[in-house]
């Protein structure tokens, strides 16, 4: 169970506090609903461009590590198709210079031509080097316009192409802050020994005098109903073929989102899985095979992805993984798999929420969701998951006309599908 406090300023602002009496450090994390999700199809990338810009000055403070890195802190943040998040972690007497730097790039950017084009080239650059030149490293940038037709989800949290980022304006950069980096798109969760007057007062302090703006209504295309299998081969330099087998599967907050989480587990989690066992170490099709979940807020994406031993051709091991699929959607589970399921499960839950800024993160995250507490929920909600659950949405989710496949051939010469 983790406890915490919920309070909201005028402005908009929702604030979490999650007391910590035994740790020393504190946790600033600060998350924003805006992600990939919410930009324009031609304007791609813009979210992750600011993961970046954050960082470049904001408008009262030229240099935002520096100060934080005198108070015994660091700080990070990641975006995703959904949400980004910006967290500190730094001694619990020096929240202040944390809440100092955060409510300052909350208030406004410095929105220089210096900080703009030092942090365009590092963003052309990460494209470069993660998603160009990188082994297997455009799957995505293939896999998720084949699997989406009209959801903002076709394209990767780092845009559709470099050139999105090299056209970026000072006034494109401008408006995206204004409409999505403010107090009633944001949540922010402190978490270390205090006690709640204090986070009130600090919060009140740094954060109460920032202007109120309408929180941006989101009205993006609804993903129509997949019908057939859809399928795409690519060449590539890489070490070994490789498959990626994507099923749609419900939003986040439908409960079936845990079913499928829990059935993805059951097929490739760890080296006693269906797929691992069967594809595997039994017939030898694969020298690797894993199933996840993309965990997308809207409509996901249940994945199954693994290379291809030498030799083996994608005729037989697509052959080979059907007749798996099939059999795991028509006999049930045993009650052993089951209960070793849910207890790696709870594992894996408890082992989450382990650390401080996990726990400020997760916090932040529920809430986004709509309610902070759904993260004493979860737990719950998969130890009633049944064999039966599984197995009938095994069925609906694990057929061809629910698929998309993206191959990936090695291939010396390169010539792309």
């Amino acid at each position: 169970m983790i406890d915490f406090e919920r309070f909201t300023l005028k402005n908009g602002l929702r604030v979490l506090f999650h007391q910590d009496l035994t740790t020393p450090m504190a946790v600033v994390n600060t998350l924003y609903d805006v992600g990939a999700r919410d930009e324009n199809e031609n304007k791609t990338g813009f979210a992750h461009l600011f993961e970046h810009l954050m960082f470049g000055g904001s408008i009262h403070i030229p240099d935002f590590d520096a100060p934080l890195q005198n108070a015994g802190g660091e700080s990070n943040a990641f975006t995703s198709n959904d949400l980004t998040n910006y967290y500190n972690v730094l001694p619990k007497e020096n929240i202040e210079t944390a809440l100092w730097l955060e409510s300052d790039r909350m208030l406004s950017l410095a929105f220089t031509p210096k900080s703009l084009e030092v942090q365009r080239n590092v963003v052309i650059e990460e494209f470069k080097q993660r998603y160009l030149n990188q082994p297997y490293g455009d799957v995505w940038l293939e896999l998720r316009p084949l699997a989406y037709e009209v959801h903002p989800y076709k394209w990767a949290t780092i845009g559709k192409n470099i050139q999105h980022i090299q056209d970026a304006t000072m006034e494109d950069v401008r408006v995206f802050f204004k409409k999505h980096y403010h107090p009633a798109n944001a949540v922010l969760c402190i978490a270390g020994n205090f006690e709640l007057e204090e986070v009130k007062m600090l919060v009140e302090k740094y954060y109460g005098e920032i202007p109120a703006q309408e929180k941006n209504v989101r009205m993006l295309n609804k993903e129509p109903e997949q019908t057939i299998f859809k399928e795409k081969t690519i060449y590539r330099k890489v070490p070994a073929d490789a498959f990626y087998f994507a099923f749609k599967m419900p939003e986040r907050k439908n409960p079936e989102y845990y079913i499928v989480d829990a059935l993805s587990d059951a097929l490739g989690r760890e080296k006693s899985s269906r797929l691992f066992v069967e594809l595997k170490k039994e017939k030898k099709l694969c020298s690797e095979i894993q199933a996840y979940i993309t965990g997308n807020t809207d409509e996901g994406l249940l994945v199954i992805s693994g290379k291809l031993h030498n030799g083996v051709n994608f005729t037989d091991f697509e052959k080979a993984l059907w007749a798996c699929i099939g059999d795991f959607s028509k006999s049930f589970m045993s009650d052993d798999e089951m209960i070793k399921l849910v207890n790696k499960i709870r594992t894996s839950k408890e082992f989450q929420e382990q650390g401080l800024l996990n726990r400020a993160m997760n916090l932040s995250f529920f809430e986004l969701l709509g309610d902070a507490n759904g993260i004493n929920e979860e737990l719950e909600i998969y130890q009633k998951i049944t064999v039966h659950d599984i197995q009938e949405i095994a069925k609906r989710i694990l057929k061809q006309t629910n698929c998309t496949l993206l191959r990936v051939i090695a291939d010396n010469n390169e010539t792309n599908g």
